[in-house]
């Protein structure tokens, strides 16, 4: 069976939920979960305490990493964080990282965030990593139902992971997959306002006479109308992931298959020149017509194998790759006046996305003297082709605060064409230095890219221009330790964006330009006190951009993101835990061809960004547990001449869960409620300018039974 046809035999059956790691002594706990990133060690950190984070992240080509001694500001979100926030997605499942914003709207079809105010997967969620590698998480959004852990890196990380295939230097996402360790049969149901309904199964053995073999099974059915008017959403996803953990080889394969339907689906606006940004309706009502849709089916496989030759040396080869089919028929909305009237054409779009990823490579570890060495090789290959087709129906006029129904209509199917093809092929090399009994640790790394690209005209698939680059991206990092609970650290890595062609209307269209370099300075301080964890980071990240000017297109923009970043996680006391933190932002536009502009903040970079999560153990009434969580964004501008902005804006979410026994069994019951009090607000703003709607209140509950 090929993994295209295993993966859509899955179904789509469950979402994985389950309770805190610190619900009473029934609950069951999680094993250590052993992961294996691009370069990675053989395992991963347990949650610290509070179970809400780990005690490290994978770092990609440096593999797993304990906090304390990583040289950035990186950070793992457990499963059990994922099933109390009870996050079907990625973009929700982050919602306490104060360095990220989701930048598209809920109900809509596509996850895209802004990490240390720069965009991450814009257009498309391709940037998210899966294992360590791009080319295998679906395209479009991530669903939290086979993540196991969700790890964010901020900031570039070119040397890291290898450039990300839309150019994204915010940071980078990883999921880490679910795998088989204790025996679970989980199932569960759930309920979300308006009328959806949902049903899940999470499965997990392991076989063999010394447990080797491992089989985990993850699956969800869920559909009905959402709090968004006029729209509906069916979506069924499915995961199987296997594995052998034999005495010097391992290996895993993991299959996905997800579909998902949207009727109206959410869109994010545009605003109109020269007009102020009016204020935020009530994020129910909905301007995309009834009779817009989008349906996206996603097919992903990644096969992973490890031998270790001595027991210094360990080989990986990786292999994987993904298929996005997407039709969909829907506008994107422009706000023409204060009034909030609206205009917008809808597109018949027809898209596949093919990609496949391939990497292989060394962890080597020894001592040279005094100093001890953890050096990683690996060679990489990412390869995608995107094949379109586009027709327009006619302009469809509403308002955000009073949306009009509209006749329906339908546009003309074409035949798909190749639009562009992409090859992402690197070489990297690290070292990690370790002295004085891990006190002093030295990163040191590099990684030598080419990028080559074919874009093509659309409706004819005849080749119009090519790219064919390569750039050299450093690494170094740096971590001191004077306490063992405290360290300091620094690092200087570089983001990476394939360059521009020319636009057609430019005089100089068809022009290459070498691929971007990001720049990143940071320095930071991280202490751990017992059960309880803070970090303190500054950065500046530099990143030029292309500009059209008198007519030729060039190199000549420049914009320079500083920052402070202070999180918190952990327990406060065991029955108080915390989780979140604040980000001060200060974004500048240091060069552009437009005079008057120089010196404004860019798109979509606020100046404030406060996450702050907090659960209570409720002490006499055992297994009833009360959170509630707060986040604020301060005020956005929509374009570079700072004169169309965004408020700022803040929000309240409260829950609750009761875990219990029924007849024998454990069972976890959950209720949340997001935006309790209704706030009307523009949320975040992408760098080309939409914004979209906030979050109105949502309502979401939900059983799981341990069988």
């Amino acid at each position: 069976m090929t993994p295209r046809a295993a993966a859509l035999a899955l179904g789509a059956t469950a979402l994985s939920v389950g309770a805190h790691a610190q619900e009473p002594t029934s609950a069951i706990q999680l094993g250590e979960i052993v992961v294996q990133g691009q370069g990675s060690q053989p395992g991963v950190s347990p949650p610290f305490a509070g179970g809400q984070v780990t005690q490290g992240a994978g770092l990609g080509l440096l593999g797993t990493t304990t906090t304390l001694k990583s040289p950035f500001n990186v950070t793992g979100y457990t499963a059990d964080l994922i099933k109390g926030l009870q996050a079907p997605t990625v973009a929700e499942a982050l919602i306490l990282d104060s360095s990220v914003r989701s930048s598209h709207p809920a109900g809509g079809i596509v996850d895209s965030f802004n990490i240390r105010g720069l965009p991450v997967g814009e257009g498309n969620s391709g940037e998210i990593a899966f294992d360590g590698v791009y080319g295998v998480a679906p395209n479009f959004r991530v669903f939290t139902d086979y993540a196991e852990r969700i790890e964010v890196l901020k900031g570039p990380s070119a040397a890291l992971f290898g450039m990300a295939p839309n150019g994204g230097v915010g940071g980078t996402i990883n999921i880490v997959p679910k795998r088989a360790e204790a025996d679970l049969t989980r199932v569960g149901v759930e309920f979300s306002s308006n009328s959806v309904f949902g049903t899940s199964l999470d499965f997990a053995r392991r076989y063999g006479a010394n447990r080797e073999f491992g089989v985990r099974v993850n699956g969800t059915l869920r559909g009905g109308d959402t709090v968004v008017d006029k729209q509906s959403d069916r979506t069924g996803i499915g995961s199987l992931a296997l594995d052998y953990q034999g005495e010097r080889f391992r290996a895993w394969l993991y299959l996905l298959a997800q579909r998902d339907n949207v009727d109206a689906p959410s869109r994010p606006f545009l605003m109109a020149a020269g007009v102020p940004v009016p204020r935020a309706p009530d994020g129910r009502r909905n301007v995309i017509q009834p009779w817009e849709s989008s349906q996206i089916d996603e097919r992903s496989a990644l096969f992973r194998t490890e031998y270790d030759l001595t027991d210094q040396i360990t080989l990986f080869a990786n292999v994987g790759g993904s298929q996005s089919e997407v039709e969909r028929f829907f506008g994107l909305p422009t706000i023409t006046n204060l009034s909030g009237d609206t205009t917008h054409t809808p597109q018949y779009f027809n898209l596949d996305v093919d990609r496949q990823t391939y990497n292989a490579g060394f962890r080597a570890r020894f001592e040279t003297g005094f100093i001890r060495h953890q050096v990683s090789f690996v060679a990489s290959h990412y390869h995608d082709e995107l094949s379109r087709a586009l027709t327009s129906g006619t302009a469809v006029s509403s308002n955000i605060y009073n949306p009009v129904l509209r006749a329906p209509q339908f546009a003309p199917r074409t035949a798909k064409t190749i639009l562009s093809e992409s090859d992402l092929s690197s070489l990297a090399l690290s070292d990690t230095l370790s002295m004085f009994n891990e006190r002093v640790l030295l990163t040191l790394g590099v990684r030598r890219q080419t990028v080559e690209a074919r874009n093509y005209a659309p409706g004819t698939g005849i080749l119009t221009s090519s790219y064919d680059e390569s750039a050299t991206t450093p690494l170094v990092g740096l971590v001191l330790r004077p306490l063992d609970n405290v360290s300091l650290y620094a690092n200087y890595i570089e983001g990476l964006s394939r360059g521009d062609v020319a636009p057609a209307n430019a005089l100089n269209a068809g022009e290459m330009f070498a691929p971007y370099r990001a720049q990143q300075y940071e320095v930071g301080v991280k202490a751990q006190f017992g059960s309880f964890g803070v970090g303190l980071a500054g950065f500046q990240i530099t990143k030029p951009s292309g500009e059209l000017s008198n007519g030729f297109f060039s190199v000549s923009g420049e914009q320079r993101i500083r920052g402070l970043e202070f999180n918190v996680y952990g327990e406060v006391t065991p029955e108080i835990r915390l989780l979140g933190g604040a980000t001060v932002l200060d974004g500048e536009l240091t060069k552009t061809t437009t005079a008057a502009n120089i010196g404004n903040t860019p798109i979509g970079v606020p100046s404030l960004q406060l996450n702050l999560g907090a659960e209570w153990d409720v002490p006499w009434l055992r297994g009833l547990t009360l959170s509630g969580a707060l986040i604020h964004t301060g005020k956005q501008f929509v374009n570079t001449a700072n004169t169309q902005s965004l408020p700022d804006w803040t929000r309240l979410d409260v829950g609750a869960r009761y875990t219990t026994e029924i007849a024998g069994r454990k069972t976890v019951l959950r209720a949340n409620v997001q935006n309790i009090t209704n706030e009307k607000y523009w949320s975040s703003v992408a760098s080309f300018g939409t914004f979209y709607v906030g979050t109105p209140r949502t309502f979401r509950l939900s059983m799981t039974v341990d069988l």
